[in-house]
């Protein structure tokens, strides 16, 4: 049997620093959660040298590669490294720290906040890449199984501690579950990735159903626990996460125990490995039904494993009190002068009240989720003087700063406003979310980050001001899997192609329908059509057009959509889907947004199952 991950901290001085017995960071510090190992950025330096000289095999130094969180482009010689932010929690030192890795080592010089709350920079070369994720420990920052068949960066409610109707702040579980299952033995070498969410409230803003396992607080008799839910994902086969228990207790570690539980049996499912586009707990799920699957559970639960553990909190409780370090009042704030339909726009979208009475949240609305050197230090210096000491990330890849007094609420947006992140409506319809696409993944088929730019922009110009209208969430993926969730979008699109001859179109595959606010989820409906790329936006006003001018009084997009049926959504745009002839008038559509050459279809073999 297998030991389980070491729970306790050795300090004797004959324990070396850096070691998984002895890290160097296990303060409860926002932003800390994972501890830092030295030794391993000593054997990435090993490695990667190894690796550049030769001595070391390409499949190898691959896996190697990806379990500390540097995945391959499709661009030659160069790397994403994608830094984990558990809970999107980030400190102002911290952001410091990534603009000055960013400055240093990143020729795009910026950041991109990820759809799973981390923080990814392109177009690394290898060896700066090694210099890059040190620099980063030291600020207490890692990217330890940030890919690979590792479980993945844990993801939660950004406002968890904060937000109106919470049971408890779920924060110190989450944390505890970071630092229980990183490094864990059994979570190496899955047959795929392991994505895990943390709900604070039935709300549900990490969107728990689209999970491979997540985790929703519950009380029962005054005692701390959580539904479980297994089973969830997009992708080429979106299925919701069913629930495998209506209560699993925290504080006794249960919540560990069945985690560990499910991870154990998924690893040994070696059917799973032979289709990696099919290698996750949902397919496994989907197969035998969530009761099979919950006596597989159990079965499990009586094996000798469970009694070589410990499952305690005592040491991996992640408490930290951020209201003690919330900003003071002051004698004075700055207050608005003159035309403030701006700052109350701003208000309305950006700013929701915090269970805590004098304090909100604010949405940082990140264009693209894209921050320059300049935004990420600008960004730590409004944390420092203004909030609680961190912000988190979201999964629509903005960034929340919390304990913002509200007298100081026009402050900070003054001060956003001077990094351009002063803009209104966060999570509405011109908040538009993308995956990367072909700016580096391998798998992309198209410039979903041009697409997302282009659409935006429209959506702008078209000076939207229905309140039902801006409720929409438009979302894109630069191929059918689901970074950019185009699957429970209102308007969804990935990536494809038309061909023409001997050329081809970038093109994209919409659907309509989806959603995923109010605690439940719904994939979006697929439509017949294949638009051009240079033809989305023109779509998407067509589309946001005939709901404004045909819907009923108060009606919803999604009662909307199924009322008048997916048909009468394709006919509005069949004249954008007919057949394109190749000829100097339309060369412009066989070029992809952002790009400058004529598109091709180059899909190389994603990194993620390797």
């Amino acid at each position: 049997m297998e030991p389980g991950p070491p729970q306790t901290a050795d300090r004797s001085p004959s324990s070396r620093v850096g070691s998984l017995e002895n890290p160097e960071v296990v303060e409860d510090v926002p932003g800390h959660v994972i501890p830092i190992l030295q030794r391993e950025f000593d054997d990435f330096d090993t490695e990667s040298t190894r690796f550049l000289s030769g001595e070391l095999e390409r499949d190898e130094f691959t896996k190697f590669r990806l379990k500390q969180g540097v995945y391959g482009q499709r661009q030659p010689d160069v790397q994403m490294v994608r830094v984990k932010l558990p809970m999107g929690g980030v400190t102002p030192d911290q952001l410091d720290a990534f603009a000055e890795v960013i400055e240093r080592y990143v020729p795009l010089r910026k950041g991109h906040i990820t759809t799973r709350q981390n923080i990814q920079m392109h177009h690394v070369p290898l060896p700066d890449a090694a210099k890059l994720i040190r620099e980063l420990g030291d600020a207490g920052l890692s990217s330890r199984e940030g890919c690979g068949n590792t479980m993945r960066n844990v993801t939660g409610d950004p406002r968890a501690g904060v937000i109106q109707g919470e049971l408890f702040d779920i924060t110190p579980y989450a944390g505890a579950y970071v630092r229980y299952f990183v490094r864990h033995p059994t979570t190496q070498a899955m047959p795929r990735k392991f994505k895990t969410a943390f709900a604070a409230t039935d709300e549900d803003n990490a969107i728990t159903r689209i999970h491979d396992i997540a985790f929703l607080p519950r009380l029962r008799d005054g005692v701390r626990g959580v539904e479980v839910r297994v089973g969830g994902g997009t992708s080429i086969m979106p299925r919701t996460a069913p629930t495998l228990y209506e209560f699993v207790e925290l504080d006794n570690g249960d919540y560990l125990r069945v985690t560990e539980a499910v991870v154990r049996i998924f690893d040994r499912q070696e059917w799973l490995r032979a289709n990696r586009a099919r290698a996750r707990i949902k397919v496994l799920v989907d197969k035998i039904g969530i009761d099979a699957f919950r006596e597989q559970v159990e079965e499990e639960l009586r094996g000798e494993w469970v009694a070589e553990r410990d499952f305690s909190l005592d040491e991996i409780l992640f408490e930290h009190d951020e209201e003690a370090n919330a900003p003071a009042k002051l004698e004075r704030y700055a207050s608005p002068n003159g035309d403030v339909r701006e700052y109350l726009r701003f208000l309305e979208t950006n700013v929701r009240r915090q269970r805590q009475r004098g304090f909100s949240t604010v949405e940082v609305k990140v264009r693209r989720g894209d921050l320059t050197p300049e935004q990420l230090r600008g960004l730590g210096q409004i944390m420092r003087e203004h909030s609680g000491g961190y912000a988190r990330t979201t999964v629509h890849q903005n960034l929340i700063l919390r304990w913002v007094r509200d007298e100081a609420l026009y402050e900070v947006w003054r001060a956003l406003s001077e990094l351009g992140l002063g803009e209104a409506g966060a999570d509405e319809i011109t908040d538009v979310v993308s995956c990367p696409g072909t700016d580096s993944c391998k798998l992309g088929i198209t410039s979903s980050m041009g697409l997302n730019e282009a659409v935006q922009d429209r959506l702008v110009q078209m000076q939207l001001d229905d309140r039902l209208t801006r409720r929409l969430h438009v979302k894109m993926s630069g191929c059918p899997n689901g970074c950019g969730q185009h699957h429970i979008a209102d308007i969804g699109f990935y990536g494809a192609s038309i061909k023409v001859g001997e050329h081809t179109v970038p093109a994209y595959i919409a659907h309509v329908g989806g959603s995923y606010e109010g605690g439940e989820v719904r994939f979006g409906q697929r439509l017949k059509v294949r638009l051009p790329a240079k033809r989305v936006p023109e779509a998407v006003e067509r589309w946001v057009r005939f709901y404004e001018a045909e819907r009923a009084d108060g009606e919803e997009w999604v009662p909307f959509v199924d009322r008048v049926g997916a048909q009468e959504f394709e006919a509005r745009v069949k004249d954008l889907t007919l057949p394109i002839e190749f000829n100097l008038e339309n060369m412009s559509l066989f070029v992809d947004w952002t790009k400058n050459a004529p598109f091709e279809v180059i899909r190389g073999e994603g990194e993620c199952a390797v």
